[in-house]
């Protein structure tokens, strides 16, 4: 079978027909890659899609969401019931294998873990090195040593996947006690181009994230912005020349943020400055999550409130005031109002308002958040 004695195992490297078997691979390799990359990222971007919808309420992109789902489904059932016949793998070949070395990792099975480097010897091919890993019976481990011949199934096209015949034929059993092998050189090893399992798991992973992304990215303004007001700001009744009146309000993204948290409304009150272009205002009203703001640009400075003026920073205490001393046992909601003064010298008057199963309560503050006033529930005025 021209394995003893083996001088071309070190002759004719170039001759191993490795390189065309790698470029295939690489080939099929690389457009799995692709196919799971795009898989991967329809799939966060449709999943991303239904939770935005849910968050915005949009009906259509609930819909786009969960039929690129379904799509998704229905072409994996499809896939997984084509018969696989046309890519049936190619049928290993029988070829004898010196064992160049072996370690065995310890394990509490009987079969244990061992690696092999061999020298295979192919009848139609020179010979090549690879290095596998099979689990051997401890009762068979010592049937195979260094310098020692194997039989060994090996695949043409993929020659990197090789396996020792634990119980080969006679016929070979006596080839393998007959035959001499010389090693082949370590520039003739061959490895599998493919992809470790957690190179597919990142890919998969980071595939996904990136589609979830884009989807979030594309709504950002809907999740984290609310203008419901800024559009009668834009409409001709609220921003002709003749009233140069505007209104515009926002709010704080994520149902966990509140006004309350230290800071957050001086920052919303910079961006409704930015956003209606002037720091003086006729009306603010702020809740849990909103902030609104209305204004007349024909009014004399007098007759409004600075916006950067106000003691934001002392508002969440007054909101607790109002809570907690005014008869409201479990207040639902509140709101803060605040208005220019009346008379001369005024400065803005600000009233938290509380409701509950009690009722209404208030209390009125100046523009230095002095309790100036209080209507607990029940009493009239």
């Amino acid at each position: 079978m021209g394995t003893t004695g083996q001088g071309q195992a070190g002759q004719d490297v170039d001759e191993v027909n490795v390189p065309p078997v790698r470029k295939r691979s690489a080939v099929r390799g690389f457009l799995a890659a692709l196919r799971l990359t795009v898989v991967s990222a329809v799939t966060g971007g449709a999943l991303a899609a239904l939770v935005v919808a849910v968050i915005i309420k949009d009906v259509p992109v609930f819909l786009t969401g969960g039929g690129v789902l379904v799509v998704l489904i229905l072409i994996g059932v499809v896939a997984g019931r084509r018969s696989p016949a046309d890519e049936e793998p190619p049928a290993g070949r029988i070829a004898l294998a010196r064992i160049e070395d072996l370690r065995a990792t310890s394990g509490e099975m009987a079969d244990v873990p061992v690696t092999f480097r061999l020298t295979v010897a192919p009848d139609d091919r020179p010979a090549y090195r690879v290095k596998i890993e099979q689990h051997i019976n401890l009762v068979d481990i010592p049937a195979y040593r260094p310098r020692g011949i194997a039989v060994v199934e090996y695949h043409p096209d993929e020659p990197w996947k090789v396996l020792i015949v634990i119980r080969p034929t006679a016929e070979w059993s006596r080839r393998a006690e007959e035959a001499e092998i010389d090693s082949a050189p370590e520039s003739t090893l061959v490895v599998s181009p493919d992809m470790s399992e957690g190179s597919w798991c990142m890919l998969t992973l980071f595939a996904f994230l990136a589609g979830a992304a884009l989807v979030v990215l594309l709504f950002r303004a809907e999740l984290f912005t609310s203008d419901n007001d800024g559009a009668a700001a834009k409409s001709p009744s609220s921003s002709s020349s003749a009233s140069r009146t505007f209104s515009s309000s926002t709010t704080v993204s994520g149902p966990s943020t509140s006004l309350l948290a230290f800071g957050v409304m001086r920052v919303t009150a910079m961006e409704l400055e930015a956003r209606v272009d002037t720091a003086y205002v006729t009306a603010i009203t702020i809740e849990d999550h909103r902030m609104a703001v209305r204004g007349d640009s024909t009014r004399p400075v007098s007759e409004t409130v600075h916006l950067q003026s106000l003691p934001y920073e002392l508002f969440p205490g007054l909101v607790r005031e109002a809570r907690t001393t005014l008869g409201v046992r479990d207040p639902r909601s509140w709101r803060i109002d605040v208005t220019p003064g009346t008379g001369a010298g005024a400065g803005p008057r600000v009233r938290v308002t509380v409701t509950g199963k009690e009722g209404t309560a208030h209390l009125d503050a100046d523009a230095t958040a002095r309790i100036t006033d209080r209507r607990a529930v029940g009493e009239s005025g």
